[in-house]
């Protein structure tokens, strides 16, 4: 059952951390222009701050749809490991309990 379910749970676990790595990497970027633009008198305090929890409120919304697809992973992983034993379980029990 646990061999059918890591590689789903794996691969979903890599495509978050390349998410993840995505977004911090565009507020970090973000923080650098922030700096840029106030020593260059562009942007004041406030706009500041505005600008970093746009970029910040666009990543969290990247984020959170990867929480839906882990458990969209999760579902799949379980109906793997399941689907390994579904016939021998049901042969056993002479009833079908994994459909």
């Amino acid at each position: 059952m646990l061999g059918a379910a890591l590689p789903i749970l794996k691969k979903d676990a890599e495509e978050a951390e390349a998410f993840a790595k995505t977004e911090f990497t565009k507020i970090a970027q973000t923080i650098v222009s922030i700096g840029e633009q106030v020593a260059a008198g562009q942007i004041n305090q406030q706009q500041a701050g505005l600008l970093l929890d746009m970029q910040t409120s666009a990543s969290r919304n990247v984020l959170l749809t990867l929480k839906g697809l882990a458990l969209l992973a999760v579902e799949e992983a379980i109906n793997a490991a399941l689907d390994v034993v579904k016939t021998a379980v049901n042969t056993a029990l002479k009833f079908p309990l994994l459909a």
